[in-house]
């Protein structure tokens, strides 16, 4: 009887399942303007932009568009790259987005269960004695029960099908977004090891020069004990001095400071970080293959991110529009009941029920109408935000290549600067020993020249941050 009943059942829901229909808009990706190329991607037809000679830490890669490159072969510092593992590892924005993606599978596989048959199994044994009283005789029933149970509602309109496409769009923008943490956890600890290396350079060559210094103030003093030099010498000699000791502890704090920061990348708590090349060996290209724009929508996560979740709130309306239509459900009992439990499954013990309805909203209020307006206006919301996620990557791109060319060349001219700067000192020292001119000029090039120094270890750090941004900002860094 119970095959019966399931065989039955089972008929209904597949005929009237296949028969239905599903509700609400199709999806169609929305028409953007994609510019033929991007802004930015072709060097300026000016004097700063002719090509230079590449220093030996250059190198290229073979892509179509760097944003296609894994990061370990954009970072090929080997010491970076055992951060960046740890970090994906173990940094705690990371593993939150893994929890995100899990709840997304769950929710989908619960809401999914909505098209499917509910099924349920029972069983109850009842046992009662009643005593003798007047002309009652006692008695004592002992009756059992087993029943099975299904429940199912008929997805006539797509509603339970509109849900779980809403659903399935909502994991996916999940794992996008998981990616795009991804991404950003690799730009932020890449550009916070840059910075790193960076600051040791500069604190380097604080450390050289407050040496170097000391040993010419030293000379002077003994110069100015044998009345060759004048005081006003060995004050200016103290102030060179002095200018490339303020530096150290200044430098030295944001060392620490930025080794904490990494710390917190990698999910540790405040610690040393290890180096790997120095600054000025990290590869890097004089130019970066960016790839056709169009293909900037597939790559990017959060454009992804944001299509994804267009594509629920499309999905949406029709689960809002399906509540205007008549619901249908069936529910069945089948079974054995029996006052003993000896012929519970044998006899005339059988029992089966089947029950079909539906139901059609009549008056709701307004309630209807407002649930597919809200589904209607979640999904405008979203739109706009997918054209507007396109725009901002578009903007990205154009802005690392634009700071990538510039950086680079701003880097060349503050190398020219440290040359005729150092080479100013080393003259204005020649001069001073043979007599020609005082203290001051060789106070003033010295400064010069320690400024110099101290700007190209910046420009140089510059110009790798740069090459991260432009990296995160074609999409790279989430690929595994």
């Amino acid at each position: 009887m119970i095959r019966i009943l399931r065989r039955t059942y089972f008929s209904l829901a597949l005929v009237l399942t296949t028969a239905g229909c599903t509700v609400g808009p199709h999806y169609k990706r929305p028409t953007v303007d994609v510019p033929g190329t991007y802004r930015g991607s072709a060097p300026e037809a000016d004097a700063q932009s002719q090509p230079v000679t590449s220093s030996p830490a250059e190198t290229n890669w073979p892509v179509e568009s760097l944003g296609d490159a894994k990061w370990w072969d954009v970072f090929q510092d080997t010491q970076l790259q055992s951060l960046i593992r740890t970090a994906l590892k173990n940094n705690y924005d990371a593993r939150i987005a893994a929890t995100r993606v899990l709840q997304a599978q769950a929710q989908l596989g619960i809401t999914r269960a909505d098209q499917l048959p509910s099924l349920s199994a029972g069983g109850n044994i009842t046992s009662q004695q009643n005593p003798h009283i007047g002309p009652i005789p006692a008695y004592e029933i002992t009756q059992g029960q087993v029943t099975a149970s299904a429940a199912y509602n008929f997805d006539f309109w797509g509603k339970y099908r509109r849900a779980t496409e809403a659903a399935r769009a909502t994991l996916l923008a999940n794992e996008w977004a998981q990616k795009e943490v991804m991404a950003t956890l690799v730009a932020n600890l890449a550009t916070a090891y840059f910075q790193l290396r960076e600051l040791d350079l500069e604190l380097e060559i604080s450390k050289r020069t407050f040496n170097s210094r000391s040993d010419s103030l030293k000379l002077t003093q003994t110069l100015e004990q044998h009345g060759i030099d004048s005081l006003l010498d060995v004050r200016q000699s103290e102030q060179l001095v002095y200018t490339a000791a303020t530096e150290i502890p200044d430098f030295e704090r944001q060392v620490a400071q930025q080794e904490n920061a990494i710390s917190i990348l990698l999910g540790n708590n405040p610690g040393d970080v290890p180096r790997g090349l120095k600054l000025t060996e990290q590869p890097h290209a004089p130019e970066v293959p960016a790839g056709l724009p169009s293909a900037l929508l597939e790559r990017r996560p959060d454009v992804r991110e944001a299509e994804q979740n267009l594509i629920a709130a499309n999905a949406q309306i029709g689960v809002a529009r399906a509540a205007y239509f008549p619901q249908l459900s069936l529910t069945g009992t089948a079974g054995f009941e029996s006052p003993a439990l000896t012929n519970l499954f044998t006899g005339p013990a059988g029992i089966w029920n089947l029950a079909a309805s539906v139901t059609q909203p009549i008056f709701e209020g307004g309630r209807l109408k407002s649930n597919v307006r809200l589904a209607e206006a979640q999904h405008e919301q979203l739109l706009l935000t997918y054209q507007q996620t396109i725009q901002g990557a578009f903007r990205d791109v154009s802005n690392g290549l634009i700071a990538y060319r510039k950086d680079r060349e701003f880097r060349i001219q503050e190398e020219h600067l440290l040359q005729s700067a150092q080479d100013a000192a080393r003259l204005s020292e020649v001069r001073f020993k043979a007599g020609t001119t005082d203290y001051l000029e060789v106070l003033t090039n010295e400064t010069n020249s320690f400024s110099a120094e101290l700007g190209l270890a910046q420009a140089q750090g510059n110009e790798l941050v740069s090459l991260v941004q432009l990296y995160q900002a074609l999409g790279g860094g989430w690929q595994q």
